[in-house]
Formats: C-alpha cells, sequence, structure tokens
C-alpha cells in the first residue's frame, strides 16, 4: 500500500496550481490517499488574505486524480509550524507513513516511487529519520553506484517519514537548557550544517516559529540520518517578490530528474555518506551564506 500524501496550502493559488499539476502527474497519484490541509487568515489580515485564502480554497476543492481526498480547512488561525504539526499528527495517528508537500514545492513525476521505496526498504531501521525529495545538483562522483545518500540533516522540501519517529519529537525542546550551554553537543548538531544552532536558538528564543529545526533536532538526538536523492525528485519554486522566501537569491536551484527511472538503487548500509556530507556542509558554511547574501544584495536572483 502506498504512503498516504499531504499537502499543506494558504494563499497562494499560483504556486498551488503549479504544485498540484505535478503531484498529479506521478506515476502512483492515483493510487495514493491525498490529505489536504489549509490555514484559515489572521484576524488582523482578513481583508488582505481572506479573498485569497478563499481562492486557493476553490482550487482545493476541485482537485482530482487521486485515490481519496481528504480536506481539512481551519475555520481560525493556526500558524504555519502549528498548522504543519498539527496535520501531519492528524494523519501519523491514522497511517504508518506520510508523503508531505507544501504549496510551493514541484515534484518529479517518479518522486512517489523514490518516496514509497524509501519508506519500505527503511521502516525498521530507525536511524533513518526521514527521507528527503530535495538535493542541491552535486556532481556524483563516477563510482558511486547509488541513487542515495545519507547526511546528518533534514529537508522540509517533499519528504517522508514514519509514525514511530514523528511521535517521538519533544516539540518544547525541553532540555534546550542544558544543551547550549554544551559546546561539544553543539558542534556535533552543527555537522549538519554550520546555521543550524543558531536557528535553533532563534527558535527557542521566540525570533523565528518554526517546526522543522525542531524537527532537525530531534534527529540529532536520536543520532538518525535523512536519505536524500543523488538527482533531486523536488524544485522549491517559492522564490522571489510575493514568495515565502520573500524576493532573496535562490541558492537551491536545483536539476530536477525528469521522472523516466522508477525503481532505485538504495545504500543497504544507513551511515553518513562522507563526499556528500562535505558538499552539504559546505552548502551551509557561513562563507557561502555570506557570498549568496552579497548576491542578493547585488540583485541576483
Amino acid at each position: 500500500m502506498n504512503a498516504p500524501i499531504i499537502l499543506f496550502a494558504f494563499k497562494r493559488v499560483d504556486d498551488l496550481a503549479a504544485t498540484v499539476t505535478a503531484l498529479k502527474a506521478n506515476y502512483l497519484a492515483a493510487e495514493s490517499e491525498l490529505y489536504i490541509f489549509q490555514d484559515a487568515p489572521k484576524p488582523d489580515k482578513m481583508e488582505i488574505d481572506g479573498p485569497k485564502v478563499a481562492e486557493v480554497r476553490a482550487l482545493l476543492d476541485s482537485i482530482t486524480g487521486f485515490k481519496k481526498i481528504h480536506r481539512d480547512y481551519a475555520e481560525a488561525n493556526i500558524g504555519c509550524a502549528d498548522s504543519i504539526i498539527r496535520g501531519i499528527t492528524h494523519v501519523l495517528n491514522r497511517h504508518e507513513t506520510a508523503i508531505i508537500v507544501e504549496d510551493d514545492l514541484i515534484t518529479s513525476p517518479n518522486f512517489l516511487d523514490y518516496m514509497n521505496q524509501c519508506l519500505k526498504q527503511y521502516k525498521t531501521n530507525k536511524r533513518v529519520y526521514s527521507i528527503a525529495g530535495y538535493t542541491f545538483p552535486f556532481q556524483r562522483p563516477a563510482d558511486y553506484k547509488f541513487d542515495a545518500y545519507f547526511v546528518p540533516r533534514h529537508s522540509p522540501w517533499g519528504w517522508a517519514t514514519w509514525a514511530d519517529r514523528w511521535h517521538s519529537i519533544d516539540w518544547d525542546v525541553a532540555d534546550y537548557n542544558e544543551f547550549k550551554q554544551d559546546r561539544e553537543l553543539v558542534k556535533a548538531f552543527e555537522q549538519g550544517g554550520a546555521d543550524l544552532g543558531r536557528m535553533l536558538r532563534r527558535q527557542m528564543e521566540g525570533e523565528i516559529d518554526a517546526w522543522d529545526i525542531r524537527y532537525c533536532y530531534s534527529r540529532f538526538k536520536a543520532n538518525g540520518l535523512t536519505i536524500y536523492p543523488t538527482q533531486s525528485k523536488v524544485q522549491n519554486i517559492g522564490f522571489g517578490a510575493d514568495a515565502t522566501h520573500t524576493d532573496i537569491f535562490n541558492r537551491y536551484k536545483t536539476e530536477l530528474d525528469a521522472g523516466t527511472q522508477r525503481q532505485f538503487i538504495l545504500p543497504p548500509v544507513v551511515e553518513t555518506t562522507p563526499y556528500y556530507h562535505k558538499k552539504t556542509l559546505q552548502r551551509y558554511s557561513f562563507a557561502t551564506r555570506l557570498y549568496n547574501r552579497l548576491k542578493t544584495y547585488a540583485g541576483m536572483r
């Protein structure tokens, strides 16, 4: 049985339309259940966002092409992080697995094939904490024979997980004060990227409201890894004016899989892949992030 798909939407009808079109073009779409969650506008933004949310809802109501569709429209604003936590928890209380997509992601036709194959292969290996659909356009080594790799960093752009991993998460991060005072632990956490410690601090100090950095911290505590495809099954279109990521240089552009391959050679041993780990750390290094910020200031997109 295929894993159910969870689709989160809010107020961006054009991005959502592109996301749905690509998702429906997946080989396994018609054989998969779809759960849809849409948040409501904030009371102080009802006049501006209300019509946009209504337009998105009309599009969500018109979706077809899946085995079964469940729709959940919030009556009052929940907030981005809490909405996602609520929706995934709802589905994983009913299913053992789930594939999660937000409304600014273009998926390749074999995205669902890849996700379901990984979910089945690593079901009993709890060190595999999540499955990523996105990857940077890293050059694949000529002698690397697998279609996926492992690194200690979660990716929220088209991903999947199991109910037992999800339900183990401490969303309050109760041990944060102890963690932040232990330099060795912070250093170990940042083996997933130099930005992780800062993001967790900002979350805990109330500067941001994000679910994924807390998920990534739980992955770290469980000594978990995320499996990534060597060729991206996801392209994020949420960049530019009026988009979630605002008008910034898009350092996440990648080469989307054409989608012809439907069976994948997955690593039998669950361990960090040195070459791809090094490449990932380079992408999230302070120097690289500063360079990309300068590109934004220079007007590059």
